[in-house]
């Protein structure tokens, strides 16, 4: 089984610059104010590359990668 991965935004870090969401669309919306709203998906696979561009794209380095708990995989399951 693929290891998985959750993303993390730290939110005293994070700026609102948006490029998180410009960059991973299907996993950050951002709010009203133009902050990040990242949804509890297990990563693996091309989202989890997608993932590690977005984290190292991160002006503010507000988003990090953790490994997740043993759930399902995103897109994968019901």
């Amino acid at each position: 089984m693929a290891r998985t991965h959750s993303l993390l935004i730290d939110r005293i870090a994070c700026s609102g610059y948006g490029l998180c969401a410009e960059l991973l669309p299907e996993l950050v919306e951002l709010d009203e104010w133009g902050y990040p709203i990242v949804g509890s998906s297990a990563l693996t696979g091309e989202a989890l590359g997608h993932a590690r561009r977005a984290v190292a794209a991160c002006p503010a380095l507000a988003l990090r990668l953790a490994p997740a708990p043993d759930r399902q995989p995103h897109g994968k399951g019901t």
